[in-house]
């Protein structure tokens, strides 16, 4: 049986981990050069992406390994500026990947905007336009795949449409809200929404005279995409767990009740929920997806029952010896649209991937969601979060402190690694000794 040529990835050099890529063709030798340059984004193609462009702004690009999906064995590409994420990810995925990996899958797909009418004066007219939303919803969906067929032609569009009226109280004026839930296909579809959604609100104006003040606020897609969810679920046995002195029972008990308290203490909740997102957020940057998007459509999803709480749900079963660890995420996830079909690095995330539909991207991002907050709590109820973080936060401050090259950089992170503070200040201190030498 041949070595496995990720063996010790951390530890080649940067060329060298280029080229194992390219042994490997999951990507070109094209695409090798351009990594090796570190070209990032070209400033010409980064003036047409955004207005008033003086540059770009770049973040270090990785590669997190280890992981194993639906019985496929995934690299997983990663842009983030936080030394211990992939370092973590790596971690936690080869501990499931010695348990079996994550199975993974994707709910359902579909995408929902809204249109805001005001002007209703009453609930007797929020009842007779709820009405003629039900009577005529075959008729507006046409409309709706009317102003897109594209989308219709690939097999997409229009999916359903219904109503919710909110009557005016002491703080809020009267809305009526008209919900489309739209199939886009391997696009996020941002623009596809928004366009049928304003052709639709048009179309609901000329229809509804019977109202006479109504007005359309506003029509716009919506980030809370809980109709577009992922799960990744996992079994590990405790023996895997072991830490040290403290058995891998003990760590699996203690990663359940960890798990409880995110969701009763909004503090950590809310911490538990970021650890997630330091995966999937540098999945979909990586991707060249709406990070942002999909932030604000997770952190809405973690308070649905009125309660902001933890997402990773791990139970230990003692019976069994077994950790089981589950993650739902609302992810809208595009394969192509927007500047995945320009940003020069989203072609090579492409390629490492083997260029995967938006379905596979949600079940890569979950799983690493899950991943990274495994490898959060296992060290927080083991050693402590600030043992592994602070190893690999020593380069950084190497670098701070003014370290120049390979060899000069290293002596430092040594120096660092026994010192009684690790901090910018003992990193200053540790190079000025060393150029004395």
């Amino acid at each position: 049986m041949s070595e496995n040529p990720f063996k010790s990835y951390y530890k080649k050099s940067r060329q060298d981990r280029i080229d194992v890529l390219v042994d490997q063709e999951h990507i070109t030798s094209d695409q090798a050069e351009f990594l090796k340059n570190g070209q990032g984004l070209p400033t010409e193609i980064a003036d047409n992406m955004i207005e008033n462009a003086l540059s770009t702004y770049g973040l270090p690009y990785g590669l997190a390994l280890n992981f194993l999906i639906n019985d496929q064995e995934i690299h997983i590409p990663m842009v983030t500026e936080e030394p211990s994420v992939i370092a973590a990810a790596s971690n936690g995925g080869k501990i499931i990947q010695q348990a079996g990996g994550f199975k993974s899958q994707v709910n359902q797909r579909l995408m929902s905007g809204q249109i805001a009418f005001t002007g209703l004066e009453d609930d007797a007219q929020a009842l007779r336009l709820e009405a003629y939303v039900t009577e005529f919803a075959d008729d507006l969906l046409i409309v709706a795949n009317a102003a897109y067929p594209s989308i219709v032609g690939r097999g997409g569009g229009a999916r359903s449409i219904r109503s919710q009226y909110y009557p005016a109280t002491d703080s809020s004026a009267s809305f009526f809200i008209v919900y489309l839930t739209i199939d886009t296909q391997e696009a996020m579809g941002a623009n596809m929404m928004n366009t049928m959604l304003e052709a639709l609100k048009a179309h609901i104006l000329g229809q509804v005279d019977f109202i006479a003040n109504i007005d359309g606020l506003m029509a716009i897609l919506s980030n809370y995409a809980v109709e577009a969810t992922a799960t990744a679920s996992c079994e590990i046995t405790a023996r895997l767990l072991d830490k040290g002195p403290i058995s891998g029972v003990e760590v699996a008990s203690k990663i359940a009740l960890a798990s409880q308290l995110a969701q009763v203490d909004v503090y950590r909740a809310t911490t538990h929920n970021k650890g997630i997102m330091n995966g999937v957020d540098a999945f979909v940057l990586a991707t060249g997806n709406d990070w942002r998007a999909v932030e604000a459509g997770v952190h809405a999803y973690a308070a649905r029952d009125g309660q902001y709480r933890g997402l990773a749900k791990w139970t230990y079963d003692s019976d069994r010896e077994i950790l089981s660890g589950e993650l739902t995420l609302p992810l809208a996830l595009g394969a192509v649209g927007g500047s995945i079909g320009i940003h020069p690095t989203v072609q090579v995330t492409k390629s490492i991937l083997g260029q995967s539909d938006a379905k596979h991207l949600m079940e890569i991002a979950v799983s690493l969601g899950l991943a990274q907050n495994f490898a959060a709590v296992r060290a927080l109820v083991t050693e402590g979060i600030q043992a592994g973080h602070m190893q690999l936060q020593a380069k950084s401050l190497a670098i701070q402190a003014g370290a120049d090259g390979d060899q000069e950089i290293n002596a430092v992170v040594t120096a660092l690694e026994n010192a009684d503070h690790k901090n910018l200040a003992a990193a200053k201190e540790i190079l000025e000794k060393l150029r004395q030498e």
